[in-house]
């Protein structure tokens, strides 16, 4: 019986192990989703593990957990991305800029926050950090201006060496609705999701703080109408706008950030010719009255709207297929739309 049972525990790996290989179609673009928090999140955060199954069991296969930390095993197979530090505080990660290089490595179309637990562990008043959360947020929307985030109320916390923490938890989550209502937009709206009614510290958590399996269960039940709603407004990032190159030149334009009055554009030269470039200019018109402030790896002159960005000169030499890849910061007011690019 005993070999049996492990035969079986194996093959029901494997047939999951295939689920989680095939789950996306090949070419298809996932949306990106990242969860980000402390331990409560990332240690190993096995609600993650329910949460991605269930979404696959719900016919929500075009979906990819991002993060710079990898999975820490939850015993089934699953896309265990993350971005759940242990101990980290959310203030420590606002004031410190840790969130923008996560953001960059990873590209989230989604952001599933919990965060918070250690700042109130800290005795940090609910002003504070909601000021880290704004932080933040401003941070999502100039990696991606159409994000979708998702702050949950954090779970309960009793830990015996913190009798004050219950009533803070409180506090805090008390104040996150107007916060959300005040904070979100149109544009890139903020969801609260409620986790910390029904919760509870002493079946839910094994130490007062983190949650068991039981309390993973009900963590992971409580994201997945919240999240699968988000899923159904987002079209997966960046958005890209390819252009024929003249010759063997193409250039790709990327809006790589966006914020209240500026933005961030990103633009990919190629040559897609069978013999070396010497050197490229790429120009564009800019439609809404867009104004470039800053370039870096490219020779700037505009006049008005016509913009003009050659090589500077290190970078001008492409082999067949090889690419190269400049930046600049711009002003925008009201409308922001892509540029058509030629190269040359």
């Amino acid at each position: 019986m005993r070999r049996t049972g492990a035969v079986l525990a194996a093959l029901l790996a494997l047939v999951g192990a295939v689920m989680f290989l095939t789950s996306t179609p090949a070419g298809a673009a996932a949306v990106r989703i990242m969860p980000l928090g402390d331990s409560i999140t990332g240690s190993p955060g096995c609600w993650r593990a329910l949460l991605w199954n269930r979404l696959q069991s719900g016919g929500h296969t075009d979906v990819d957990f991002v993060g710079t930390l990898p999975a820490q095993g939850c015993s089934v197979p699953y896309d265990g991305d993350n971005e759940g530090h242990g101990g980290f505080l959310a203030t420590n990660i606002a004031n410190q800029g840790l969130l923008p290089g996560w953001l960059s490595a990873t590209r989230p179309d989604i952001v599933l926050m919990h965060l918070g637990t250690n700042d109130v562990w800290s005795n940090l008043a609910p002003a504070t950090i909601l000021g880290a959360y704004t932080t933040l947020v401003n941070q999502m929307r100039a990696s991606n201006p159409n994000m979708r985030i998702l702050v949950s109320k954090i779970i309960p916390m009793n830990p015996p060496t913190c009798a004050d923490c219950a009533q803070r938890a409180v506090n805090l989550n008390n104040a996150i609705p107007g916060w959300a209502a005040a904070a979100g937009t149109q544009q890139s709206p903020i969801s609260v999701v409620d986790q910390w009614t029904g919760f509870s510290t002493s079946a839910d958590t094994y130490d007062g703080v983190h949650p068991n399996a039981a309390g993973d269960q009900k963590i992971s039940d409580k994201w997945y109408p919240d999240l699968v709603n988000a899923l159904s407004g987002v079209t997966p990032s960046p958005t890209v706008t390819p252009t024929a190159g003249t010759g063997g030149c193409a250039a790709t334009y990327r809006n790589a950030g966006q914020w209240q009055g500026g933005f961030q554009g990103e633009v990919t030269v190629k040559n897609t010719g069978s013999a070396p470039m010497s050197g490229w200019t790429v120009r564009w018109t800019f439609a809404d009255g867009q104004r470039i402030s800053q370039v870096w790896n490219g020779t700037l002159s505009a006049s008005g709207s016509a913009v003009s960005v050659r090589d500077v000169g290190w970078n001008g030499t492409l082999a067949p297929g090889a690419s190269a890849t400049f930046g600049f910061l711009a002003s925008w007011n009201g409308t922001n739309s892509a540029p058509s690019l030629t190269c040359a």
